[in-house]
């Protein structure tokens, strides 16, 4: 093989991919206006929910499938390079302060570590075998979920991550923005939110971006929702680390119990700031220990805990 055969090769590769397609109609975007640029960029971002909307009895599935897995001790680990990568960071940063679970429960991994974050780390995201060493790293096990995220659908670390995943007997996803791609091949759960070609030419971090964060937000809130983490559209296990989210906790009780203001913080001062057992405090009428039991042998389940409560 020459040295040119390979990037050649991968050139012939790229050339197949929706994502990658040239658009000759916005060839001359650049001589446009800045709020025609605008309008198009626009009208380019609302046909996603549509692709997306295409996906969600595989979204579905996949969720009911992963909160299985939370529910017994495993844990969700979003694996990508790029802009994929960062925005499995993203979402798996966000579930501490939002839903109060451990920050092992939710990881995201990104080819290059967390240098990539900020810089790129070039040939990070060529390497299988670097995928298979960091879910190594953090003992990967059958209870645990690995979503592949990758726009191309064919990075090999998002690939590698999930054949090492499932050959481990974990649970695995793949999301591609590419039909008929490698990794949602190699996943139990296929997901490939079909975005069409980009504004500019290749440039994933744009429609294909946009889906991938849909799609997460979806895997990671609907999940939380499965396991308890929230009483009807309220984030009853929000963590209260700052004074908005302790202005929030406040609030939250408030639109749960109705309660009057001494009464919602002597609830969370008995429950040391805990939404979810104030909150069953002041519905059921019960002590601070007595919510928190109602609640544990409810595995966290507020609406759960309050049954048994009152019955």
């Amino acid at each position: 093989m020459t040295s040119t055969s390979r990037p050649n090769d991968l050139r012939a590769e790229l050339e197949k991919l929706t994502t990658e397609a040239f658009r000759p109609e916005l060839a001359e975007i650049d001589r446009l206006s800045t709020l025609e640029i605008a309008t198009i960029m626009n009208g380019e971002d609302a046909s996603v929910p549509g692709a997306v909307a295409r996906e969600l009895p595989r979204i579905a599935a996949a969720v009911d499938a992963i909160a299985e897995r939370m529910a017994r001790g495993g844990r969700l680990l979003y694996a990508g390079a790029g802009t994929a990568g960062r925005l499995g960071v993203l979402d798996a940063s966000e579930c501490p302060p939002t839903f109060n679970t451990d920050p092992t429960q939710v990881v995201g991994l990104i080819a290059g570590g967390p240098p990539a974050l900020v810089t790129s780390v070039e040939g990070a995201e060529d390497s299988a075998e670097l995928a298979r060493a960091d879910l190594e790293t953090l003992g990967l096990t059958a209870d645990d979920t690995v979503v592949g995220v990758s726009a191309s659908g064919r990075t090999p670390y998002a690939v590698g991550a999930v054949e090492y995943a499932r050959g481990r007997g974990a649970l695995t996803v793949g999301l591609a923005c590419n039909p008929h791609s490698a990794l949602a091949e190699a996943a139990e759960h296929g997901i490939e939110v079909v975005v069409g070609p980009e504004l500019l030419t290749g440039s994933t971090r744009l429609k294909a971006g946009t889906a991938q964060k849909l799609v997460l937000n979806m895997l990671s809130t609907i999940t939380m929702i499965r396991l308890g983490k929230t009483y009807g559209n309220l984030m009853v296990d929000v963590r209260a680390s700052n004074d908005k989210l302790r202005a929030r906790s406040r609030r939250i009780v408030a639109l749960a119990t109705g309660a009057t203001d001494a009464e919602i913080e002597s609830a969370l001062t008995a429950t040391d700031g805990e939404v979810k057992p104030a909150i069953l405090t002041i519905l059921a009428n019960v002590d601070a220990p007595t919510a928190t039991h109602l609640l544990k042998t409810a595995n966290g389940h507020l609406r759960t805990a309050l049954t048994a409560a009152l019955d």
